[in-house]
């Protein structure tokens, strides 16, 4: 995503002199990807962003993939798991990932992170199921609902603030940016006419958060790199921006506010498609109208997936081709295997006019692995739930019916 945003006071000129009240500089800081070729963005700092002062021992952060299990289909039933940790960073539990992409779940109890976090190498999108509350940032507030979005671009320090109640976060760590589908942007960047979403469905920071500094001036930055979280502390906080320019920043769109391309016959997934990355996609599966050739099946064909994985995140509905999954289950079918509709879902959805399903999708070009955190939620009866007169297991939840 990539238009430009401004908050707060900044100079004219790029570069130039920017004096605080006492006559002192403001500290400029550049922030983006690609080294200088990338999106970017200026920010004006009360205080050096550079300042630290000290170092922690570093802790190891990340998960443990599993790589010589059998190839078959898997679904992860994680609804009966409300809460998964403390605090925000505690409570993340990886299901699949490759050097591409990770996905995890995220159902903390603790309402306000106590520290701020970056993740220097990788971009995260928040996809939120359940809870409210704020995201804060040096680049200011985006509040956030059930069904949004969130895309934090690697680097940009934050906190997420929860409001009461339950929890639960799907997060999708991408080790390249993540960026609208090039098909739905012109040559100047602008979302065209027929792309399902567009920039007035963006929400970008739109208050600034200025921190004093504490009596104790300890601020403590977790940083996640390369398998561990290190850990700084600043002498003032890192929320003492005063303005800043640009196209780098964190934002939110909801998913409820992506427009449903449909037609005649059946489409195939790249039209649910939401964001891109390297090696993989985010797709947004809504409530939509049914295909209208009088002989059309709507249901999903059988298809083979030759060079990719396909996951689903289950948000609400019912989707019309699967049965027995629950609220907050994944699916993944890995590549090298056919996968399609459970039996008697073809001829059911036949004369059916439009369906009510909420899921994420993520494709991966590369294959996924599951992690050592998934295997308890794994239901052991799904890769031989496609056996004629196969019973499965019924959803937990009222809202997700077969």
């Amino acid at each position: 995503m990539a238009y430009y945003h401004r908050l707060g006071q900044i100079p004219r000129k790029r570069h130039t002199q920017f004096r605080q009240p006492d006559g002192s500089l403001y500290a400029e800081q550049l922030v983006g990807t690609l080294g200088f070729h990338g999106v970017s963005s200026l920010l004006y700092h009360k205080h050096l962003p550079t300042e630290i002062r000290t170092v922690g021992t570093p802790e190891p952060y990340s998960p443990k993939l599993l790589k010589d299990r059998p190839l078959e289909p898997a679904h992860l039933r994680t609804l009966s798991q409300t809460t998964t940790g403390g605090d925000y960073l505690q409570a993340r539990q990886t299901m699949l990932g490759n050097a591409d992409v990770t996905l995890s779940i995220c159902n903390p109890t603790e309402k306000r992170m106590q520290y701020y976090y970056k993740n220097a190498l990788a971009d995260e999108v928040i996809f939120v199921h359940e809870g409210r509350g704020e995201l804060w940032s040096q680049m200011g507030k985006v509040a956030f609902e059930p069904g949004d979005y969130i895309v934090i671009p690697r680097t940009i320090i934050h906190q997420l603030h929860f409001e009461d109640g339950p929890v639960r976060l799907l997060i999708i760590e991408s080790f390249s940016p993540v960026e609208t589908c090039r098909r739905y942007r012109n040559h100047f960047g602008q979302l065209l006419e027929h792309s399902p979403y567009c920039e007035r469905d963006i929400r970008p920071p739109h208050e600034l958060v200025t921190e004093d500094v504490q009596e104790s001036g300890e601020y403590l930055v977790k940083i996640k790199k390369e398998g561990q979280l290190h850990h700084l502390t600043y002498g003032h906080s890192p929320f003492d921006v005063v303005g800043w320019d640009g196209y780098f920043y964190p934002y939110a769109t909801s998913i409820h506010d992506f427009e449903p391309i449909t037609g005649r016959l059946h489409q195939p997934p790249p039209v649910h498609q939401h964001f891109e990355a390297n090696n993989f996609v985010i797709c947004s599966f809504v409530p939509r109208l049914f295909d209208y050739h009088p002989l059309s099946i709507p249901a999903p064909y059988n298809h083979s997936n030759v060079d990719s994985d396909e996951v689903l995140y289950y948000v609400a509905g019912n989707f019309m081709s699967r049965k027995g999954v629950d609220l907050a289950s994944f699916t993944w079918h890995p590549s090298g295997i056919p996968h399609g509709p459970h039996p008697g879902t073809v001829e059911a959805s036949i004369g059916k006019k439009e369906t009510h399903e909420l899921a994420v999708m993520v494709d991966t070009f590369r294959p996924l692995y599951l992690t050592e955190a998934a295997l308890p939620y794994i239901d052991p009866r799904y890769p031989m739930s496609w056996q004629p007169g196969f019973v499965p297991d019924p959803p937990r939840s009222a809202d997700m019916m077969d």
